[in-house]
């Protein structure tokens, strides 16, 4: 198994696999979860009815496209402390844009396992590199949530800057 993107409230799933044929993979939920599947031919008359629609999903369209270039930024290029660092301030922040953070924490199912998997890293590596964030006073990570102590020192130490997160309806590049 390899996880090559992480899905939260609010994303479209795949939208527009359905249109070229179908998905080339397969999707997992961590915790129960509500979806719809649309008819490709109700799909495109949607579209076809509403810009906005259509802009909301090329929008959506264009945030999947900017993070799956940064994990492979992220898999390519940082080592692994920057690496785990980066999807942590990821998720931070795609759960503070759909209002799921509780102050400086949010709910954290995802595994160490799946953390190894979308960071590229041995289970054994990711661990010891979640033991670094944890001694270093930026992270807790107990009891399926997650808290960034420092944010500020957590995302300097990740090179993260949140600017590829920030498509949105209205303002397309």
């Amino acid at each position: 198994l390899q996880v090559i993107s992480l899905i939260f409230p609010g994303d479209a799933c795949n939208a527009f696999g359905h249109l070229i044929g179908g998905a080339d993979h397969s999707i997992v939920t961590l915790t129960p979860a509500a979806f719809a599947e649309i008819d490709r031919g109700r799909f495109e008359e949607l579209m076809a009815l509403d810009p906005a629609l259509t802009e909301a999903m090329l929008c959506d369209t264009l945030l999947q496209l900017a993070i799956a270039q940064e994990w492979i930024v992220n898999i390519g290029r940082r080592v692994a402390l920057e690496r785990v660092a980066h999807l942590l301030c990821e998720i931070f922040e795609r759960l503070h844009a759909v209002d799921l953070l509780e102050g400086d924490s949010c709910p954290f199912p995802i595994t160490q396992m799946d953390l190894a998997d979308a960071t590229g890293l041995s289970i054994v590596h990711l661990n010891r590199t979640l033991q670094e964030l944890r001694g270093s006073g930026l992270i807790v990570l107990r009891e399926r949530h997650l808290t960034i102590v420092d944010r500020e020192a957590l995302e300097n130490l990740s090179l993260f800057h949140p600017d590829y997160l920030r498509v949105v309806p209205g303002k397309l590049p």
